[in-house]
C-alpha cells in the first residue's frame, strides 16, 4: 500500500477530482485485499492487468475466456489473426474424405498443472460437457466423441460439418485436467495446461497466475500477472494513470484523450471484428414491421456518433461486417444511411402519425420502446442517450435502461426484452458462420435475432457450415448473408468497433489480439 499510496499522490499533476481519487483508492484497495501468500514477490511485481469482465464462474462456458486470455487453459485448435485454424494442444488434425471422422493428435509432452498427462480421455471428458446446449458446440453433428489411445481424440460427425476446427477454438471448449472437477461434474478448480498456472483466485474480481514450470513450451519472460475486474472506465483510466496497471482495457473515449499525453503510457489499437448492434425484437407488433426497423435505422446518425463520441469517424457502420472482418464484408451492399426524412416518410407508411407527444398509430397507442444497454463496455450508454434523442426527433420516444450485461439475454429468454444495445464480436469463433448461427438461427439467439429468421440466410449459414464449397462459392454465400441482413434488419448496426489499450511503458513486445482470444503473455517482457 506505500507504493500505492506513492502513486497516489503523484497524481495531483494529473488535476484529479476528489472523485476519480476515491475510485483510484477504492482499486488500490482491492489490489491489496489479495491474498498474503502472494506478498513474495520480485521486486518488480506482477504485470498488472485491469478490465472490465468479472469472472462470474469457472465453467468454461461461464467465464472460460478470462483463462484462454491468460494463458491458463488450451483449447485443441487455436487461430490466427486472419481466423486460419492452427495447432494447440491437438498439434495435428486430419479428416476422412467423407467428412465425418476427425482425429485430433495431442501433444505427447503436454502436462496439466497438477503434474498429470494431457489424456484424451480428459480431453472426451470437456468435450463432452461442452457440447450441451446452447453451447457452440452443441452445433456441430456430434455423434460421438472418444479417445483413440492416450493421445488421440476422435469426433464422428452425423454430417459433414467444416466448421468443426474454429468450434474447437472456443474458449467454451477449454481443456481442463480431471482434477479441476468436482464429483457432481461442475468445475471447483482450474487446472489447465497453458504456460500460466492460477495461484489465487477470488471471484468475481480476480485472479493471479504464475509461470508453469512444466509447460512443453518456451518459457514466458514474465513471471507473474494479475488480473483485475474493475467496473468503471474512469477507475481502469486511473490506474493506468497512476502506474497501478501495465495493460487497462475497455477505456472511454475521454480518458483515452487524456492518457495519450501521459508519457508514462502508450495507446496500442486493434480493430476489430466487432460491431455495436441494436438487437430488436422483431415479435412486437411495432417492430414486426420491416419499415419500421428501416425508419429506426435511418433516424441514426451514425457518422455523427462515431465522430463526437467515439472520436472515430471510420467507425460509423455502413453494414453489419466491418471491413476487418474480410470475406464477410461486402462492398456491394448498399451502405446504411441517415435520412431523417425518409424514416419519416416509411412511419408514415406503416401507420404512426405525428401527434403532440410523439407517434401514435390508428388507435392512438403511443410508440414508446425501452432499451436495455450495460456499462461493461463505457461507449455503449453513452451511444444509448445519442440514439435516445436521435429517435426522439422522429417521434419514436424510448427509455434507456443500463444494468447488467445479463439482463439481454434474459429479456430474451422471457420475451420481455425490446430493444438492446450491445457489442457483438462475430469472431468469438474464428469462422464467424459459428456465431452467425448461433445468433440468426431458426430460434433467434441472445445477442442475435428475436422474432425474426429467414430461410434463405439458414440456407446460406447451413451449407457454409457443412464446408467443401469452392471459394467462389463460399463467396457468394456470404454475400447472400450480407445482403439478407442488410436488407431485413432483424439487428440494426450502429458502429464497428477499436480496441484501445493503455499500456505501460515498462512493458515491451505487446500486440493486441483481434480476435480477443488471448493477451499474448508470452510474447511480452520487461523493458526497463
Amino acid at each position: 500500500m506505500a507504493v500505492f499510496a506513492k502513486n497516489l499522490s503523484s497524481l495531483r499533476s494529473c488535476a484529479v477530482t476528489r472523485r476519480q481519487a476515491l475510485q483510484l483508492a477504492a482499486a488500490g484497495s482491492a489490489l491489496a485485499a489479495a491474498p498474503k501468500a502472494l506478498a513474495a514477490e520480485p521486486a518488480r511485481g506482477p504485470l498488472q492487468i485491469v478490465g472490465p469482465w468479472e469472472i462470474s464462474g469457472l465453467a468454461p462456458a461461464s467465464s472460460g475466456y478470462v483463462f484462454t486470455r491468460l494463458q491458463v487453459a488450451e483449447t485443441l485448435v487455436d487461430a490466427r489473426d486472419d481466423g486460419t485454424a492452427t495447432a494447440a494442444l491437438a498439434e495435428r488434425w486430419s479428416v476422412s474424405a467423407d467428412g465425418l471422422r476427425w482425429r485430433f493428435v495431442l501433444r505427447s509432452k503436454a502436462r496439466f498443472h497438477d503434474g498429470t498427462a494431457v489424456t484424451a480421455a480428459a480431453v472426451v471428458r470437456c468435450l463432452q460437457a461442452a457440447r450441451v446446449a446452447p453451447a457452440l458446440l452443441s452445433q456441430a453433428p456430434i455423434q460421438s466423441i472418444a479417445a483413440d489411445g492416450p493421445g488421440v481424440v476422435l469426433l464422428q460427425l452425423a454430417s459433414p460439418y467444416g466448421g468443426l476446427p474454429a468450434l474447437l477454438a472456443h474458449s467454451s471448449t477449454q481443456i481442463l485436467a480431471p482434477a479441476s472437477f468436482a464429483a457432481d461434474g461442475s468445475v471447483r478448480t482450474v487446472i489447465g495446461s497453458g504456460p500460466y498456472k492460477v495461484v489465487a483466485l477470488t471471484p468475481p474480481q480476480s485472479v493471479e497466475v504464475a509461470v508453469f514450470e512444466g509447460f512443453d513450451g518456451a518459457r514466458p519472460l514474465i513471471e507473474r500477472v494479475r488480473y483485475l475486474a474493475a467496473g468503471r472506465a474512469e477507475t481502469r483510466a486511473l490506474m493506468a494513470e497512476g502506474g497501478q496497471a501495465d495493460l487497462a482495457f475497455g477505456l472511454d473515449p475521454a480518458s483515452l484523450t487524456r492518457l495519450r499525453t501521459r508519457r508514462q503510457l502508450r495507446i496500442e489499437s486493434v480493430t476489430l471484428p466487432r460491431t455495436v448492434i441494436l438487437k430488436v425484437n422483431a415479435g412486437l407488433p411495432a417492430l414486426q414491421d420491416l419499415r419500421v426497423r428501416q425508419a429506426l435505422s435511418l433516424a441514426v446518425d451514425r457518422a455523427g456518433i462515431a465522430k463526437a463520441l467515439l472520436r472515430d469517424p471510420e467507425l460509423a457502420a455502413s453494414q453489419l461486417f466491418p471491413p476487418s472482418l474480410k470475406g464477410w464484408h461486402n462492398a456491394a451492399v448498399a451502405p446504411l444511411q441517415h435520412d431523417p426524412v425518409a424514416a419519416a416518410k416509411l412511419l408514415t407508411e406503416a401507420g404512426w402519425q405525428r401527434s403532440v407527444d410523439g407517434l401514435r398509430d390508428a388507435a392512438g397507442q403511443a410508440l414508446r420502446l425501452s432499451l436495455r444497454t450495460f456499462p461493461d463496455r463505457p461507449e455503449l450508454p453513452i451511444i444509448a442517450s445519442a440514439l435516445q434523442e436521435q429517435w426522439r426527433q422522429a417521434g419514436i420516444a424510448v427509455q434507456v435502461n443500463v444494468g447488467n450485461s445479463g439482463d439481454i439475454p434474459l429479456g430474451h429468454r422471457d420475451g420481455s426484452l425490446q430493444l438492446a444495445l450491445a457489442a457483438r464480436n462475430y469472431a468469438t469463433v474464428p469462422d464467424p458462420t459459428g456465431t452467425l448461427l448461433q445468433d440468426f438461427g431458426a430460434e433467434g439467439g441472445d445477442w442475435g435475432a428475436m422474432g425474426w429468421k429467414s430461410e434463405a440466410l439458414l440456407k446460406a449459414l447451413s451449407e457454409l457450415s457443412r464446408g467443401g464449397a469452392s471459394p467462389e462459392r463460399v463467396q457468394l454465400l456470404r454475400a447472400e448473408v450480407a445482403r439478407v441482413l442488410q436488407a431485413e434488419l432483424p439487428v440494426i448496426p450502429i458502429t464497428w468497433y477499436r480496441q484501445q489499450v493503455a499500456v505501460s511503458r515498462r512493458l515491451s513486445g505487446v500486440s493486441l489480439d483481434p480476435l480477443e482470444r488471448s493477451y499474448r503473455l508470452t510474447q511480452m517482457g520487461w523493458s526497463v
